[in-house]
């Protein structure tokens, strides 16, 4: 599955400027041969300095999960377990980083 050519582009972008979010990243069964149609999305966020949304995290996941038209699993870098974030990092493919913004 493609979820980059299958996301409203335009959509996922205001979802993320309204969270302040950095990156969005997809990793686990969406990347593989195994995600089928009742799969859910494990996807990885990393939030702007300092803009750690709280409440707004659930929010997040439920919109994100509307859009992608799955179930999404939310996570942070830190929530993943020690002993296999780094490889969910090195794995992860992006879904949403911003353009380079010039001050």
């Amino acid at each position: 599955m493609n979820l980059r050519s299958e996301v409203p582009r335009e959509a996922l972008e205001e979802i993320c400027r309204r969270y302040h979010v950095k990156q969005l990243s997809l990793f686990g069964s969406v990347l593989r041969e195994d995600f089928g149609p009742e799969s859910d999305l494990d996807v990885l966020v990393e939030f702007e300095p300092g803009r750690t949304p709280g409440f707004g995290f659930v929010e997040l996941q439920r919109e994100l999960s509307e859009l992608m038209g799955h179930p999404v699993d939310l996570h942070t870098y830190r929530s993943l377990s020690r002993y296999f974030r780094d490889d969910v990092v090195r794995q992860s493919q992006p879904l949403y980083e911003p353009a380079s913004r010039v001050s």
